[in-house]
């Protein structure tokens, strides 16, 4: 890894700003024939500075690797963020990690800070690069409707119901791995089959709401309605929100196994029927309006697993 071209980041939800940098990264590295490293950092240290204890994640760490490694990084190396680790001033990080790498270039988004008090700015890091031996670059925002894309925009979109903003800044699908579980049985019984899903928990779900989505089974992509909520149909109260897709045009067991859903669009907002009949209903339209919403949809899912 001598000689290699970095860059260092929470890069949560790889989005288009995060791909920029990686893009850059890689073109530059190549030129130089060195390799590319991203070096990233788990837990997300805002989950430890500001004790967040709400779902928070865009991507796991492993899903972060699979991404990273399918837009052709070399390496990632992950550190372990903890109060040491938050304690270091951006000098002590960054000589330790050039002891360690001999980097020769750090590539950096436009706001970047490094260190304790975040007081590792741009200014900062090139003082080091010039005392120590390595070049540093900047790169300029991306921005959709004049706001730069970042995390926490597309996280506050998730939640508030937004799921174009998300995709767009994401420049793909939103998505939630996890395992088929076994749920209540009501789908089955009112004749149209869930599969209820148990995912990280600490990954960011959508807002509650049903929604046209992808399924992802065993590498085979299959279309979908999800439903996201509390089932308020059924349950006056429900603490644990619950994860259910209905899969098109698929009928096998897959209880224990893996699923990805990749979200396309958000198709309502989840409401309390006076009747099953009237859920079922509603459900047909969902479907309707799925398939409709899938067969014209030109999203690149092409970080499906």
């Amino acid at each position: 890894m001598k000689g290699a071209w970095i860059t260092i980041g929470s890069f949560d939800g790889i989005h288009l700003g995060h791909q920029k940098i990686i893009k850059k990264l890689i073109e530059g590295a190549k030129k130089m024939d060195v390799p590319s490293i991203v070096i990233t950092f788990f837990p997300h240290p805002a989950i430890l500075i500001r004790n967040i204890t709400d779902p928070y994640y865009l991507t796991s760490p492993e899903e972060k690797d699979r991404i990273l490694s399918k837009l052709g990084v070399n390496s990632i190396l992950t550190v372990h963020f903890n109060h040491s680790i938050s304690r270091l001033s951006s000098r002590d990080f960054i000589n330790t990690l050039h002891r360690q790498l001999k980097f020769t270039c750090l590539l950096v988004g436009y706001d970047f800070r490094l260190g304790a008090d975040r007081k590792g700015n741009l200014k900062r890091l090139e003082y080091l690069g010039n005392k120590i031996g390595f070049c540093v670059h900047a790169i300029t925002p991306l921005q959709q409707q004049s706001k730069p894309i970042s995390s926490s925009v597309i996280r506050a979109a998730l939640k508030n119901s937004d799921l174009n903003t998300a995709n767009t800044m994401l420049g793909h699908p939103y998505s939630i791995k996890g395992t088929v579980v076994h749920g209540d049985g009501r789908g089955k019984h009112i004749g149209i089959p869930t599969a209820n899903l148990s995912v990280w928990e600490k990954k960011l779900i959508p807002a509650a709401g049903v929604y046209a989505s992808y399924a992802f089974i065993n590498r085979k992509r299959f279309p979908a309605v999800v439903g996201i909520g509390f089932r308020p149909t059924f349950y006056e109260i429900q603490e644990q929100q619950t994860i259910e897709a209905h899969v098109l045009n698929f009928s096998n067991q897959i209880y224990g196994m893996q699923m990805e859903l990749q979200f396309i669009s958000r198709l309502r907002k989840e409401k309390k029927f006076r009747s099953v009949n009237g859920l079922m209903k509603q459900i047909r339209t969902d479907i309707s309006n799925a398939k409709e919403v899938l067969a014209n949809d030109k999203t690149p899912t092409y970080i499906s697993s």
